[in-house]
């Protein structure tokens, strides 16, 4: 990945993350934008999500969100200029849930400080 993608990518991240907590959907519970992948011609952008709570809000919100595409898209087309706006695409990232799940196990080992 050249370092002007990955500029776009995270432009593009910092407006999508500004931006997603202002819809007014209420099936878009506690969102966090973790990154961004474009392809290199801008026609396209994968968003990738963390959702705070069950598979069902999980599945509410990125339905909320693909929901909301236009509005995301009109917003990074005003706030960022470039050539083309990419068509979004929205992706759940396990990532976050994997972490705090490993903290939890490492917790769970680790023997407690009884100082």
């Amino acid at each position: 990945m050249t370092d002007r993608m990955r500029r776009v990518d995270h432009l593009v991240r910092e407006v999508l993350a500004e931006a997603v907590p202002e819809l007014k959907d209420p099936r878009i519970g506690l969102v966090t934008v973790t990154g961004v992948r474009t392809t290199r011609d801008l026609r396209s952008a994968t968003v990738y999500v963390s959702v705070l709570g069950s598979e069902k809000k999980r599945n509410l919100a990125l339905t909320a969100l693909q929901s909301a595409r236009g509005v995301l898209q009109a917003r990074l087309s005003r706030e960022l200029h470039m050539k083309r706006t990419p068509q979004l695409a929205f992706e759940y990232d396990p990532s976050v849930e994997r972490g705090v799940h490993m903290s939890r196990l490492i917790d769970e080992l680790a023997p407690a400080d009884d100082e």
